[in-house]
């Protein structure tokens, strides 16, 4: 039996997309939208309110050194925006610059890389870490397996 605040959760999530100063044509977002909640639930038991915003290198490094005092291009930020233990609100800035780059030097398709990028900031917001090897390692195959599952 649900409490009333787990039908709140359940009314509030969402998955959104906006692209800011860039083109970006993201297919099958129906398919990609309850994706993302299935990993986030499978991850934590939880449901959650996410907007991902695709961006320029310019822009996240903006983000990334006002809010982390980080001076460097990075793929993805994930802010964990939660005020409670039973629900997820976050928002997930990936840079669709560096998305192309990892690509190119992973010898990647982009749309398996920008996957890879939304999936781990799913992760992120589900509690996993990638700070140590090991951390990272645990990453990548988690990434990797939700790559596999999406697209089987």
């Amino acid at each position: 039996m649900f409490t009333n605040f787990e039908i709140m959760d359940e009314l509030n999530a969402k998955i959104e997309f906006h692209a800011h100063e860039v083109s970006l044509t993201l297919k099958d977002r129906k398919r990609l939208k309850p994706f993302i909640q299935s990993i986030i639930k499978q991850e934590t038991g939880k449901s959650a309110s996410v907007s991902y915003i695709f961006c320029s290198d310019e822009y996240l490094l903006k983000i990334n050194r006002q809010y982390l005092n980080h001076d460097y291009y990075t793929d993805i930020i994930t802010f964990d925006l939660s005020e409670s233990a039973g629900f997820i609100i976050g928002e997930v800035y990936i840079s669709i610059d560096r998305v192309q780059e990892n690509a190119r030097t992973n010898e990647s398709t982009f749309t398996n890389e920008l996957h890879r990028v939304i999936f781990h900031g799913a992760l992120h917001l589900s509690g996993q870490n990638d700070k140590s090897q090991e951390q990272a390692k645990q990453m990548r195959k988690k990434e990797d397996y939700y790559l596999s599952l999406y697209f089987c």
